[in-house]
């Protein structure tokens, strides 16, 4: 029986390298090597490409070698270096293991549009407006959502600290996970937690804390066929939800824990899959997304923001959400690929 061959592309220049790959390790012990024969494409932390014998295999060169997916769609895969010449290889999908920039934005779901392979996840569309959480905030309070009140700032814009209602969020607006982000209680704190974001983004957004249970919803399907994991809810000890931040986060954080099934009414459970839905359905998305969410006291569910690669490690907050409903993550990523080489196009 010939198996579906599959490029996994890891790693990334990004600052959530690390999270990618140990993500991919999960996939690949999660994998049905049965029904696929994986092709691990590594992108290292400075932008090289190479196809590796497994995901972050080791240190050096040892079974990697220089690799590419092509955008001629003639070639359909990937353009390896072997010796002198270039071999091809025909690729039947493709599964971004990637999370931030250039994995998360629509870069490289261009690039794969070009290639004609098809992909798992969000389309160069949903995955810019996804990244930069202005345009989801206005894309999705057009659509009647509730979002933060927020504001915008560009460059070197300045920011009169007196002009703000405390507390405030400062974050990139256009980062991962929870890179760049402070939380301000004071006019005195504003100046650095812009320094800090504008590590990571030259567009900063500053937007209102939103008083609330902190909950997330994952979602994986396309159109009208979607499925909902379990909802879970972030339990903080102090400070605020800071997730890879830790050394090693597989042995816990220092400050949250999940709950899974979430601690709420089975009404607001309902009103928080239906609000990340509709929510993944205006954005555009496809495949798969964690969207993350406020439960306000008064019943509100407001948009916090959509991941459109979630992680996937043995920690991540995706594939916990989906186990608890019953879908494990060898089936979660039997269904992606089976939706990017049989679903119809975006």
């Amino acid at each position: 029986m010939s198996r579906w061959k599959i490029g996994f592309i890891v790693g990334g220049a990004s600052e959530e390298h690390d999270v990618s790959v140990k993500s991919a390790r999960e996939v690949e012990r999660s994998l049905d090597t049965e029904r696929y024969e994986p092709f691990w494409i590594d992108i290292t932390a400075d932008g090289t490409w190479s196809l590796r014998d497994q995901p972050g295999d080791g240190v050096g060169n040892i079974g990697r070698r220089p690799a590419v997916v092509s955008p001629n769609p003639s070639v359909h895969g990937l353009l390896v270096l072997d010796e002198d010449r270039y071999e091809t290889i025909r690729l039947d999908a493709v599964f971004p293991v990637l999370h931030g920039r250039q994995g998360e934005d629509g870069a490289i779901q261009g690039l794969l549009e070009l290639s004609g392979i098809p992909y798992v996840g969000c389309g160069i569309q949903s995955s810019a407006v996804c990244m930069d959480k202005s345009l989801a905030y206005t894309v999705a309070a057009g659509a009647g959502i509730a979002t933060p009140a927020f504001r915008v700032v560009n460059g070197d814009e300045p920011v009169d600290p007196a002009d703000l209602v405390y507390p405030v969020f400062v974050k990139p607006a256009r980062s991962g996970s929870s890179f760049g982000v402070s939380r301000v209680t004071a006019e005195s704190e504003v100046a650095d937690a812009l320094a800090e974001a504008r590590q990571y983004d030259s567009t900063i957004l500053i937007e209102e804390a939103v008083a609330g249970k902190e909950v997330g919803c994952a979602v994986l399907g396309q159109g009208s066929d979607l499925i909902t994991g379990e909802v879970d809810r972030v339990a903080l000890s102090h400070g605020f939800f800071r997730i890879h931040q830790e050394d090693s986060p597989e042995t816990g954080s220092e400050n949250s824990t999940f709950v899974v099934p979430a601690d709420i009414t089975d009404e607001e459970r309902q009103q928080v899959r239906e609000t990340a839905t509709r929510i993944y359905r205006v954005l555009g998305c496809s495949g798969l997304a964690r969207v993350d969410l406020f439960l306000t006291d008064d019943g509100t569910v407001v948009l916090n923001e959509v991941n459109t690669l979630p992680g996937l490690t043995s920690y991540s907050r995706y594939p916990r959400m989906m186990a608890a409903a019953g879908i494990p993550l060898p089936e979660v990523i039997d269904r992606l690929l089976s939706i990017a080489l049989h679903g119809s196009p975006r």
